[in-house]
């Protein structure tokens, strides 16, 4: 371990030890009906379903684009919850975690387990102890404060939660103190102007509280005179010996308490609060019962949270010699990859690209919720074989937003996900599940339904062969290759020939012989058509637009290669032995940075009008010339598929944040953000700089590779493949594979090839060599011990996840 490292890595839990290192280093929470982004200084970014997301704790002003706010508010803070601690004696001011007084701390401790957020901070002898929890079922946050006198003498402290509320409204908002409920109410009117809209929002949790556990000495809803001249760094009514009592009325509105307090030496004190959302008072009258008024039932609702979020268990745990990594690959991958598919990234109308991706992982982790998501899927598909651009969750939702507006790709991810759950449940009884159609009354087959899926892509192809873009594939900014109707995607097109060909390859397994050489036929002439059309050389064009450009080639002094149409033409055998290592070289050469490969490059720096609003975005972010993580893991699944393993698991690593580069990336490596900063060469101040998203498809993906290609342990319709291609880093590792009911102790060992030794891994169960590399004779509910010997001729060097 580095020793200048700003963050530690012990059993399950990660610690940052300094809150100016990595200002931006954050965990997350979540359950049904929320999400909690918490960073290290102390500001929080949270989320509920109402039943489309809503806040609860705003920012400093509300945006109205189409008329001026009254009364309009200019300050500019970000949703916050906050510590302050006053020594009433020497008049000492200092916050927990660590804004806003930003005072340096005797000791810091943030904390980020897999069911909670925490703090040890001690200043001036005061320590505070700080934990954060959600609640399993409603939409509360839960804070746990404990306040300990290290010092030799007694002091006199007053503590002051300070909670963010925000501009709420600019219809009617305001906060004052609830006695009855001891706790800080604010209220609201989400705005409308639509008259059929008030039915609709009249049940909607317009109020926020904060409920504590015990009678403030004072306390101020009233933002403006809490902070006076002094601002939050140094609040006027902190100065005061009293908090100023104060409603807010059609005012920005905070929580904010004090507590007089004398503590002996080594004197604990521990106060609890809870702060959400609610419709009435007598909501928040419910939850004030639950959770502080009933003996221990703050404690059992945090023991139900942690069970809650216990249910990411996936199906592998593995030990290698790195102990980082193990930590990640057993803990925050999986807990990332299970928030995805529990709560469909807190929407009613997931793109269905996302929604498909992401279920592709749930197999992973409880398969039958994947199953569930497809034939969910499926049923919202047209007769004709189209998908929607979102999946609709409830009866109630509406596609919104980006959903409305139309992209091409969301047929190609039918065959790749279900393929994957197939291959890891072995659940055949899917494919004959009969669904109807969202526009036609018959009923068909999952099997089918895939099917015309693929013949939709099939059909919506050019004279050329390629297949058109309309407002976007994938990548959903480009939206202005195609609106024309005459645009299209090289992308799109390989991932159709590869999506045919692993469909062709199931029929072939099913004995469905008639579609078989037809997809394979299909396959190959959408290839030709990419080589014939789109390859410029070195590497493959990202498209043609409407005005039958083409783009993504070495003419162009801006975007002038994509990294997507070189992973795919890999996947879909477009590009032969020479173009393979025609455009791996290019990669090399131009996108590969030491945070992974850029999306493109060089990054766009002016509009181009028939590209789109990608070319809009600041070079280096997003989809824009980033390391975008999800086009990089479908680059080492390409380099897997080619036998390029060592160098798959090297660009693997690279997406993840470690004991080197932490501080520069900005991010702890408890999730896989949606990108890193790009435009390499453009920008090198700051390309690396985590996004501190993680919402990304690439954590299906990225898991995927592990457990199937690199570790290698991967099921198929008739059993357990075993075929490890571990990198030289790990000359050993060992596992446990849980797999259709059967648990799998798995030793791996890179043994010396020599002359005349086997050259392929010599597999044991439970004592006994086996012949080949499947193990289909099992039974669920039983354990099985597997040595595996894999003859290798690398040496051994120091892994860069180390």
């Amino acid at each position: 371990m580095n020793n200048q490292a700003p963050f530690s890595c012990v059993d399950h839990a990660l610690y940052l030890h300094d809150p100016k290192s990595m200002p931006k280093a954050s965990g997350f929470l979540w359950n049904p009906s929320m999400m909690l982004q918490m960073n290290c200084r102390g500001y929080a970014t949270a989320q509920f379903m109402q039943p489309e997301p809503a806040k609860y704790a705003h920012g400093p002003a509300l945006e109205a684009k189409t008329f001026m706010q009254p009364e309009h508010s200019f300050y500019a803070h970000h949703p916050a919850r906050f510590f302050y601690i006053k020594d009433e004696d020497s008049k000492k001011l200092f916050s927990a975690p660590f804004e806003p007084v930003r005072q340096d701390a005797n000791q810091y401790q943030f904390t980020v387990q897999a069911d909670k957020i925490k703090w040890l901070i001690n200043f001036d002898d005061i320590e505070i102890e700080i934990t954060l929890n959600l609640s399993a079922t409603d939409i509360v946050e839960m804070w746990l404060v404990t306040l300990k006198n290290e010092a030799a003498k007694p002091r006199n402290i007053s503590f002051y939660p300070y909670f963010t509320i925000g501009n709420m409204s600019w219809m009617n908002q305001g906060a004052d103190f609830d006695t009855d409920l001891n706790a800080i109410v604010a209220s609201s009117v989400t705005p409308y102007q639509k008259v059929s809209d008030y039915p609709r929002q009249k049940g909607f949790k317009d109020l926020t509280f904060l409920l504590a556990d015990r009678v403030p000495c004072a306390w101020t809803s009233h933002q403006a005179s809490f902070e006076g001249e002094g601002g939050l760094h140094n609040p006027d009514n902190i100065a005061a010996q009293y908090l100023s009592q104060e409603a807010s009325l059609y005012e920005a509105p905070i929580a904010v308490y004090q507590y007089r307090l004398t503590l002996d030496k080594q004197q604990t004190e521990r106060f609890k609060f809870v702060f959400g959302p609610a419709k009435d008072k007598t909501e928040i009258a419910k939850i004030k019962q639950t959770y502080l008024d009933t003996q221990g039932g703050f404690e059992q609702q945090q023991v139900a949270y942690k069970a809650y979020i216990a249910n990411y268990k996936a199906c592998m745990h593995i030990e290698t010699p790195e102990p980082l990594f193990n930590q990640v690959f057993n803990l925050w991958l999986p807990r990332q990859m299970y928030y995805h598919g529990d709560v469909n990234r807190l929407s009613t109308d997931p793109q269905t690209r996302n929604y498909l991706q992401d279920n592709m992982g749930m197999s992973y982790i409880a398969p039958e919720r994947s199953r569930s998501a497809f034939l969910k899927a499926l049923s919202q598909q047209q007769v004709s074989g189209a998908m929607p651009d979102g999946i609709l969750l409830s009866a109630d939702a509406e596609l919104k937003y980006i959903n409305q507006i139309p992209h091409t790709d969301h047929c190609v991810w039918l065959p790749i996900c279900i393929l994957a759950y197939l291959n890891e449940t072995g659940d055949l009884s899917l494919l004959k599940e009969k669904l109807p159609y969202a526009d036609a009354p018959q009923s068909e087959s999952v099997f089918l339904h895939v099917s015309k899926a693929l013949n939709w892509l099939v059909e919506h192809r050019d004279s050329r062969g390629l297949s058109y873009i309309n407002q976007g594939d994938w990548c959903d900014p480009m939206n202005m290759v195609g609106y024309k109707g005459k645009g299209v995607s090289s992308w799109l097109s390989l991932a159709t020939a590869y999506a045919l060909n692993q469909w062709a390859e199931l029929a072939h397994q099913l004995g469905h012989h008639q579609i078989v050489d037809d997809y394979l036929t299909q396959a190959a002439e959408i290839n030709q058509a990419v080589n014939q059309h789109c390859w410029d050389g070195h590497w493959f064009a990202r498209g043609i637009t409407d005005d039958n450009r083409l783009f993504g080639v070495q003419a162009e002094s801006e975007g002038r290669i994509y990294l997507n149409p070189q992973s795919w033409a890999m996947m879909s055998g477009a590009a032969d032995e020479v173009q393979q290592a025609s455009l791996c070289r290019a990669i090399d050469e131009q996108l590969m940075t030491p945070f992974g490969p850029m999306m493109l490059a060089p990054s766009y720096t002016q509009m181009q009008t028939d590209i789109g609003r990608l070319t809009q975005k600041f070079p280096g972010t997003a989809e824009n010339g980033s390391v975008y993580n999800h086009a990089s893991v479908f680059y080492a699944w390409s380099l897997c598929k080619l036998g390029k393993h060592q160098q798959a698991f090297e660009l693997l690593v690279q997406m993840l944040p470690n004991f080197q580069d932490a501080i520069y990336r900005g991010q702890l490596p408890n999730f896989i953000p949606n990108y890193y900063r790009g435009a390499y060469h453009q920008y090198p101040k700051t390309a690396g700089r985590s996004s501190q998203l993680f919402n990304t498809g690439t954590l299906a993906w990225y898991y995927r590779c592990f457990v199937e290609e690199i570790i290698g342990i991967k099921g198929d319709l008739n059993g357990l493949i075993i075929n490890p291609h571990l990198p030289k880093q790990w000359p050993s590792i060992s596992l446990e594979r849980k797999f259709r009911g059967a648990i799998f102790h798995i030793s791996i060992k890179q043994v010396p090839l020599t002359a005349g030794s086997p050259t392929t891994p010599l597999i044991t169960v439970n004592g006994k060599l086996i012949s080949g590399n499947r193990i289909d004779n099992f039974k669920a509910g039983e354990q099985y011990t597997v040595t595996v010997d894999v003859p290798t001729n690398l040496t051994m060097t120091q892994s860069k996840a180390t």
